[in-house]
């Protein structure tokens, strides 16, 4: 096998990278949302920091065996690397893995970093992978599924008016696609709530601000052709942005809806905003995309206020969960067949 980076403005390659994710997922997580071409080519084609694909081809017949993707944070976490790795199901047990894992060390360490991440589902190819390495797991994050057709008639209709009854002195925004310019510093300010998420021992929250959100956030979106509803509870005596959640729509997989954030600034809780906000989005999207029958969410599986508002909505356990991993760059350096 040769290990060459890969052009990801190169339409052949990305979608051989494609045929390798949709493999593994039909093997790994057959129950899942399945990754859209254009879904895979926006990620990564335009990350949202530095990042370096590699691909491994057979000798002989340059077929892809699989590939990873590896982001390189320019701000917090400038130690750590973070990756996604996969290799077609037909070659796995032969070393491929474990090749492009080497490489993606050498290469992390290149740049500097001292710890690579990924995460794996539980159960899977990639969770035995990890272990056999070395990984050290981190959290777990249970995925749940919102099955909109199962939902009873009225069930949404009540849970918003019970969560508006107690968020009186709430006004609800919304907005597609770009943050508008009046939200930015409000939307960043909601961003940097999510500090107090749950997160791996070791990993810095994002420190969020105006220009973030629209050059890291906003402007990557926009090139890379995704579509996002997002929607907020503002303060109506202060104007603070009080709660923001956010669903993307995938043209290419119309039955999905993929959750993006939900986060409340500390000083609001208490007033039932997660539901309300995720309440209206859910009568927002039957408007804008009827198409969508379920809403996929994770939350790592220690963040007991989220899942409840969840369950209470009527999401369902996904088997199964993600599971985070971290290594030291230098001990995969130090493993079987190291330079």
């Amino acid at each position: 096998m040769r290990i060459e980076q890969a052009d990801a403005s190169d339409p052949a390659t990305t979608r051989e990278c494609f045929e390798v994710v949709q493999a593994a997922d039909e093997v790994d997580d057959p129950l899942g949302p399945p990754w859209s071409l254009q879904r895979l080519r926006g990620w990564m084609e335009y990350p949202t920091e530095p990042a370096e694909i590699w691909v491994g081809r057979d000798e002989t017949t340059a077929a892809v065996l699989g590939w990873y993707f590896m982001f390189l944070p320019q701000r917090e976490n400038r130690d750590r690397a973070h990756g996604y790795l996969t290799v077609h199901p037909s070659v796995r047990r032969r070393g491929v893995g474990t090749a492009l894992l080497r490489h993606a060390a050498e290469r992390a360490g290149a740049d500097g970093r001292s710890v690579l991440g990924s995460a794996a589902l539980e159960g899977s190819p990639g969770t035995a992978f990890a272990t056999r390495v070395g990984a050290t797991a981190g959290l777990v994050e249970a995925r749940r599924v919102l099955v909109l057709a199962a939902i009873p008639a009225g069930r949404v209709a009540s849970l918003r008016a019970r969560a508006a009854q107690a968020a009186a002195g709430y006004s609800l925004v919304s907005w597609y696609g770009r943050t508008p310019e009046e939200y930015l510093a409000r939307f960043a300010e909601v961003g940097n709530a999510m500090a107090d998420a749950p997160h791996d021992v070791g990993e810095e929250p994002q420190v969020w601000d105006a220009v973030r959100v629209r050059e890291q956030m906003d402007d990557n979106r926009e090139r890379q052709g995704r579509r996002i509803y997002t929607l907020a509870a503002l303060h109506d005596a202060s104007g603070e942005m009080a709660a923001v959640t956010a669903v993307e729509a995938d043209p290419d997989n119309p039955e999905w809806g993929y959750q993006l954030l939900t986060a409340v600034v500390r000083k609001h809780r208490g007033h039932r905003l997660g539901l309300l906000v995720k309440t209206a989005m859910l009568d927002w999207l039957a408007e804008e995309q009827p198409s969508i029958g379920r809403i996929i969410t994770g939350n790592a599986d220690i963040n007991r206020w989220m899942i409840a508002i969840n369950e209470e909505l009527g999401y369902e356990l996904l088997e199964p969960a993600s599971q985070s991993y971290e290594i030291p760059v230098a001990e995969v350096l130090r493993g079987p067949g190291a330079a």
